[in-house]
């Protein structure tokens, strides 16, 4: 079926086990699968035409919230292909810009940090977040960088990487992503 590339639709790709793209399956997973909903609901908030229209989109985002604890800002910059898997207690701070292709796990958190380094992380492209893993600061995680669950990341952190521990210890490693980071957009 030809359909429409909408700012969602990489969203919703990621998410699934191949391209193949189905209306009817496309339905029952945005019925089922609050994270898929999660998504349509930003991508639609941030490209909405009219005020009544976002508004709309951004009372859903709200519900979703609350009920699962998801906190992502419309204002946030994240590039196509975002995958949430089992997203709950997701949060992100407004000022973080993502890269394509980024997978996040339950309870991981980016945000922006008023101490040294003062700001908001800026993550790369093929970047997977671990489950509870935060990253936080004015930092730069490069390509294709691998954060283990409950990582700690406060420091820059260079392409084809692994990040582990508390305080974050950098392993390199080529393709470090590789078997995590599916369907690439």
């Amino acid at each position: 079926m030809k359909f429409n590339r909408k700012p969602w639709f990489n969203d919703y790709i990621r998410t699934k086990e191949n391209k193949d793209f189905s209306f009817i399956k496309f339905i029952k997973d945005f019925i089922f699968y609050h994270r898929v909903r999660y998504m349509v609901y930003f991508r639609l908030s941030q490209n909405a035409k009219n005020k009544i229209s976002r508004l709309f989109y951004e009372y859903k985002l709200y519900r979703l919230c609350r009920r699962y604890g998801i906190e992502i800002k419309t204002d946030t910059q994240i590039g196509e292909g975002f995958c949430m898997i089992h997203p709950y207690n997701i949060t992100v701070s407004p000022l973080a810009i993502l890269g394509k292709n980024v997978n996040m796990y339950k309870g991981s958190t980016i945000g922006n940090n008023t101490g040294n380094p003062h700001g908001a992380p800026v993550i790369g492209d093929c970047v997977q977040i671990g489950i509870n893993a935060t990253v936080i600061g004015g930092i730069t995680i490069g390509d294709d960088v691998l954060i283990a669950p409950n990582a700690f990341v406060n420091q820059d952190v260079p392409s084809h990487s692994v990040v582990i521990g508390n305080p974050c210890r950098v392993i390199p490693k080529e393709n470090a992503t590789g078997q995590f980071i599916w369907n690439k957009i």
